[in-house]
């Protein structure tokens, strides 16, 4: 019993240090904007002093930081129920959040990660209306739309749907990106009940990777 007490005692504590630095970052992302001021800041800086934590207490900050440098665009990374943590990167397809789900469905459901689940002939048509007929400069599909072309894919494609069929186990998991994401897509990484922080940073033609927050 007094073992069990002991487990369930660590487990809060860690509970708590992570959503301190989520609330951090909240922070960080909210003075950016101009929502907030610095003085949040401030009081989390000094909470997380005695707590004796950093941002390099969430593994997903790491994670996802490391493939922008790798990559030289944004990217996202997502912590597995089991610990494993998943990344993705933006693409000519995607975006760097919409890749990082994909990679965390094709997980989850145990399929390889060279799989393609949405196929080109979903793609190309969500494309061209995204370009020619919204004038949309940028033809990357977006988390919901993804999602969307996802699930029309998993009409037809038995692997497709073994993937949407692993979306309710993101719940809980832990999500970073190395940029601040849309109101939209937050939304959907909400309503999924994952937990993500953001790097206080607009996507630019540049990325500042020297920006890590970490000056705990």
């Amino acid at each position: 019993m007094v073992g069990k007490c002991i487990i369930d005692d660590e487990v809060v504590s860690e509970a708590a240090k992570q959503e301190i630095i989520r609330r951090y970052y909240t922070a960080m992302c909210a003075a950016l904007k101009g929502i907030e001021g610095k003085e949040p800041i401030f009081k989390l800086e000094l909470l997380m002093k005695q707590a004796g934590i950093t941002t390099a207490d969430r593994p997903v900050v790491a994670a996802a930081l490391d493939r922008a440098e790798l990559t030289g665009q944004p990217a996202a990374a997502i912590e597995m129920p089991d610990g494993t943590l998943i990344s993705g990167k933006t693409s000519s397809l995607v975006g760097a959040p919409a890749a990082m789900l994909l990679n965390a469905l094709k997980y989850l459901a145990g399929l390889d990660d060279s799989v393609l689940l949405i196929s080109p002939t979903v793609l190309e048509p969500v494309q061209t209306l995204k370009s020619t007929h919204l004038k949309n400069s940028n033809q990357r599909l977006h988390t919901e739309e993804t999602l969307i072309a996802l699930s029309i894919c998993a009409v037809t494609d038995p692997l497709a749907l073994a993937a949407m069929e692993q979306l309710p186990k993101l719940a809980g998991c832990e999500v970073h990106s190395t940029v601040i994401l849309s109101q939209t897509d937050e939304g959907v990484f909400r309503k999924l009940g994952m937990n993500l922080t953001c790097e206080p940073q607009y996507q630019s033609h540049k990325l500042y990777h020297e920006h890590k927050v970490s000056m705990v």
